[in-house]
């Protein structure tokens, strides 16, 4: 039997008028700007037979890494073939998945351009609907209505089947209007249910059956790491896309210290304009900017362990097996970290500081400014991320 928290969503909750779907109250303005285009492409004639799945997967490389299980499930959910399936996905990871996806055909789309220029939009909205898919399925909680739910409607496939997303009261008209017209909404459980449990329990309602979650694990065939060869090496990710989620470089730099003192390598990667503050004044390997995905994949797949912060990165790592600590704050607690305990790997730990504020999805009003760590996060100590990298090292490499 599938999980009691994995139901099917009675669409009656999302019924809309013919009228109200031809002038639909609420909508954004992006929404009306993109309309038109849509509305050609959704009906451009399709003259070949539809066949096959198209997986709509429009999000960030740590949310493709806690999907990645579940896919593997799809082929016997759909009654497809492994190589019928197709999934569209996000040029973040578009140049590492002919790896990662092995035996599916995957092609990666400019997110940014999709949501933002409308004839980039509308060739890929295009492409979408000639693919002439038979079913097209998003399972995405975390989406976007204008993204992930308008290419689901524009291939206009016989069968659609999405999971039901997180609404707010500004996106429930989107959500109404592209929901109101497909074919089954699958409920993954209430806020906050963490990822993992959330794609396992959808292929858990399609296949009748519990599925039970694993810990995340991708399929990685590499090559050596973007580092000379000697002593063990440490990865350190001081970065992240927002500002306030990133720990504070002190205690990055104080981590630093101590990893070189003991004789281990300190590898610094993130983007090129990251700030390395003060471990700009000590011999890291700083390969800031200077790694593609799959060379950064090399590197912390073969690395003694990673401390990151709650990004990409960090999600990679516990995939790839590295020992990895990740710095963890409240925004959506338990959604993507930490990991449940029916998916938690050995070699993972998180650390935060609790507080009473959790659940505010980065809302933070008790920062002074915007750019300013978020104060959970702020209020992680050096000593705590110490212990928990110290607990996770094989005894013949502790540090002291």
């Amino acid at each position: 039997m599938a999980d009691d928290h994995s139901q099917g969503v009675d669409r009656g909750r999302f019924q809309a008028s013919g009228f109200w779907r031809a002038f639909p109250a609420g909508m954004r303005r992006r929404w009306w700007l993109f309309r038109a285009l849509d509305l050609i492409a959704r009906h451009w004639p399709v003259p070949k037979a539809r066949r096959g799945l198209l997986v709509v997967r429009m999000d960030g490389i740590g949310d493709m890494v806690l999907f990645r299980g579940s896919l593997d499930h799809y082929a016997e959910a759909f009654g497809v073939k492994k190589s019928d399936i197709r999934v569209i996905g996000c040029a973040s990871w578009g140049s590492v998945a002919d790896r990662v996806f092995e035996g599916y055909r995957v092609r990666a789309i400019d997110e940014h351009a999709f949501a933002r220029r409308p004839l980039y939009r509308f060739r890929v909205s295009l492409w979408v609907r000639q693919l002439a898919p038979a079913i097209v399925v998003c399972d995405s909680y975390f989406r976007r209505a204008l993204m992930a739910d308008s290419l689901v409607w524009v291939a206009g496939a016989p069968r659609t089947v999405v999971s039901l997303p997180y609404i707010s009261e500004r996106t429930r008209p989107e959500f109404t209007w592209y929901m109101s017209q497909v074919d089954e909404i699958i409920d993954t459980g209430v806020y906050p249910t963490h990822e993992v449990i959330r794609h396992h329990r959808f292929v858990s309602r399609l296949l009748g059956r519990e599925i039970a979650p694993r810990p995340p694990a991708i399929p990685w065939r590499g090559e050596a790491p973007p580092v000379e060869d000697g002593a063990p090496y440490v990865v350190l990710n001081p970065g992240s896309n927002e500002p306030g989620r990133r720990w504070p470089d002190a205690g990055y730099a104080a981590l630093a210290r101590r990893l070189l003192d003991g004789g281990t390598r300190v590898a610094v990667v993130g983007k090129g304009g990251l700030n390395l503050g003060g471990l700009g004044s000590l011999p890291v390997i700083d390969l800031r900017g200077r790694t593609t995905l799959a060379r950064l994949m090399d590197l912390l797949a073969r690395a003694a362990a990673v401390i990151s912060n709650d990004s990409g990165p960090a999600h990679l790592s516990i995939a790839l097996g590295t020992p990895t600590v990740v710095i963890v704050g409240g925004g959506h607690m338990g959604c993507f970290v930490p990991y449940p305990d029916a998916a938690a790997p050995g070699h993972a730990r998180f650390v935060y500081h609790e507080m009473e504020c959790y659940h505010c999805f980065w809302r933070c009003t008790r920062r002074e400014a915007d750019g300013d760590v978020f104060p959970c996060i702020g209020a992680v100590t050096e000593d705590r991320v110490w212990d928990a990298l110290q607990g996770l090292l094989a005894p013949g490499d502790s540090h002291g």
